[in-house]
């Protein structure tokens, strides 16, 4: 068990933060169209 939590846990390199700030982006995303949504009385 501590094998496969060992491969899943990064280095912490420029690839692994790049996720983390896609990851951030996609969330912000959902919750602007959210909000535009919610102001425009869409759903």
């Amino acid at each position: 068990m501590a094998d496969i939590a060992a491969a899943h846990t990064g280095t912490g390199g420029p690839q692994e933060s790049r996720k983390i700030v896609e990851h951030i982006a996609g969330w912000a995303l959902c919750i602007v169209l959210a909000m535009l949504i919610t102001q425009l009385h869409m759903l």
